[in-house]
């Protein structure tokens, strides 16, 4: 190892070491300590100031065990703390919490959960939950922890330019595009349908994990295929029924609730609040299917245990506690994250969340669905691979580029990415080889 490089490592650890310290100065408090003896719960999830609180209350009330330290960081911040922690064998982190893709890179590091997960079969994880949890080995690295997904919230003052013979909770894309077509023609021209496609809007999950799976059953590999072709042309003509101020759309619960739009395209917990004052005057209900079948994202989180953490035994009762259905549901009711164990959902929950329940259940269980994942293992590179398909978008459906040209010329920046990295696919393309567009 030269000098550079180990002065590079060094400068490395203690920028890991040092990371919590450094976040609470930037504003990403991790003020969660605990105290002496605590759980130190690292985690990507509930980052806003909001979400976190409510969660710690939920830690607070609900883990007996141990008193909880809840630290929500970046995924950067996390991979770095976790990957520099376990390398120098000095881990202060307990127990970890993110996305499958914050979690698949660094599976060498976290301790294998096997013994774990065999004594929580009460909970009726979903079988392919668990197999996720492996992270392509033979064992467990993560337990399940909550999922979330995206949606469409529909106004039902919407209904009245449904087409014929349509059936709003099992929408074709050709339906969705021939309704939004009439709502806007019935509106006086202006559209009906919004979609976050703001500075802070994630309407990229929506090409990745919906529109693109529905029409040609991949997200990467199929990305310059005819099949995409037709899915980007097929979104050229929807962006026409579609109202132009999604440009600044980051939450579309926002439009919805002014009434500025009628039917929102969201993550769940970017939706939750426009049904909130009249509920009844809402619906909630899984995304159109396409030629390939219904394409959803499932947005997954994961429970794991640094290896050479201390106190294994604290963060593992932690972990019990956390994927109980009483906790699980009240993480659905507070934060909109679904439950992965099996639970009957209590009645009073807040009227936005008992709609999406119901539609989160219709969604996973169409008996077309084609599940896609987030990007997974592209580290600091997800942002630049975001950008590509929010960059084709623009291209397309903003400027007019030619379809089959802005595919081609985005495949290659794409490919360029993933050649780097070379990690291999995840759902719904094959998996098991270097992923790559065709």
């Amino acid at each position: 190892m030269t000098n550079e490089a180990r002065a590079t490592r060094r400068a490395l650890l203690q920028a890991a070491l040092a990371a919590p310290m450094l976040a609470a100065c930037g504003g990403v408090s991790t003020s969660g300590a605990g105290g002496a003896g605590s759980v130190n719960f690292l985690s990507t999830q509930f980052t806003p100031v909001e979400e976190r609180q409510r969660f710690e209350k939920i830690l607070a009330d609900k883990v007996t065990s141990a008193k909880v330290g809840y630290n929500p960081v970046d995924n950067s911040t996390f991979a770095t703390t976790l990957r520099t922690q376990v390398e120098a064998g000095k881990v202060q982190v307990n127990l970890v919490g993110g996305l499958h893709g914050d979690l698949a890179p660094l599976g060498d590091k976290l301790m294998d959960l096997d013994d774990l997960a065999g004594s929580l079969t009460d909970r009726g994880f979903a079988a392919d939950l668990i197999e996720l949890g492996k992270l392509g080995g033979t064992t467990t690295k993560y337990i399940p922890w909550m999922q979330a997904t995206y949606m469409l919230a529909v106004n039902k003052k919407a209904l009245q330019w449904l087409p014929a013979g349509a059936d709003v909770q099992k929408l074709t894309y050709d339906q969705f595009l021939s309704w939004m077509t009439a709502a806007k023609a019935g509106n006086g021209g202006k559209p009906v349908f919004g979609l976050g496609a703001g500075p802070k809007g994630l309407y990229h999950r929506f090409f990745q994990g919906f529109l693109l799976p529905s029409f040609t059953g991949g997200q990467i590999t199929t990305f310059r295929s005819a099949e995409a072709v037709t899915a980007w042309e097929y979104m050229k003509e929807l962006w026409g029924q579609t109202a132009p101020a999604s440009t600044n759309y980051d939450f579309v619960q926002e439009p919805l609730q002014r009434g500025e739009v009628l039917v929102g395209f969201d993550h769940v917990a970017r939706l939750a609040t426009a049904p909130k004052d009249k509920p009844d005057e809402w619906l909630m209900v899984p995304a159109p299917s396409g030629p390939k079948g219904l394409g959803y994202m499932l947005v997954i989180a994961g429970l794991g245990i640094p290896k050479g953490a201390p106190d294994a035994d604290k963060a593992k009762e932690v972990i019990r506690t956390l994927t109980t259905p009483p906790v699980q549901t009240e993480v659905l009711r507070q934060n909109a994250f679904f439950p992965v164990v099996k639970a009957d959902l209590p009645g009073d929950l807040p009227a936005a969340i008992g709609l999406e329940a119901k539609a989160v259940a219709a969604q996973q269980s169409a008996t077309s669905a084609i599940v896609s994942l987030p990007p997974v293992g592209l580290g600091a590179k997800d942002g630049e691979v975001s950008q590509i398909f929010k960059d084709t978008f623009k291209a397309i459906c903003l400027d007019g580029k030619p379809v089959k040209a802005t595919l081609d010329a985005q495949a290659t920046k794409l490919n360029g990415i993933l050649d780097e990295l070379k990690v291999t696919c995840w759902k719904p393309d094959p998996t098991g080889s270097p992923c790559r567009a065709a």
